[in-house]
């Protein structure tokens, strides 16, 4: 005579347990998202059919040929920050106005307002005239 066990395997499975753990890692990223914030710089934006508040003490200009002036003078990049520092040392508040062509990438903006962020310099990015 022989014993029969009746164990039989159950082919299903619970999700459960694995929707909890999608839910805990959803939530640690939602809270760990709202921690990071990007290292902004902090830009006077002029609107472009309003004048800006902030007057510009000096301006830096950038051609499509990625040549650099300073009021007018041609400059190279590595001359770019000592130029600005003599010109703005003594102000109170200094400002400075960034003229680019609007077919240059972002990167070369970017670099400017580097060199405004390093001294402490407010940067306004001069816009052209809306066209309605």
């Amino acid at each position: 005579m022989a014993i029969r066990t009746s164990s039989k395997i159950n082919a299903s499975f619970s999700m459960s347990s694995m929707t909890d753990l999608v839910f805990l890692l959803l939530i640690f990223f939602m809270i760990t998202s709202t921690l990071v914030s990007p290292n902004a710089l902090k830009l006077l934006l002029p609107q472009s059919n309003n004048q800006t508040s902030a007057k510009a003490i000096t301006s830096v200009s950038v051609t499509k040929d990625l040549q650099y002036a300073v009021d007018g003078k041609y400059v190279s990049y590595n001359d770019l920050e000592r130029q600005l520092q003599q010109k703005l040392m003594n102000a109170a508040e200094p400002t400075v106005s960034i003229h680019m062509d609007r077919t240059l990438p972002v990167e070369e903006l970017v670099k400017i307002m580097n060199i405004a962020a390093r001294n402490k310099y407010k940067a306004i990015i001069a816009t052209a005239p809306e066209r309605k």
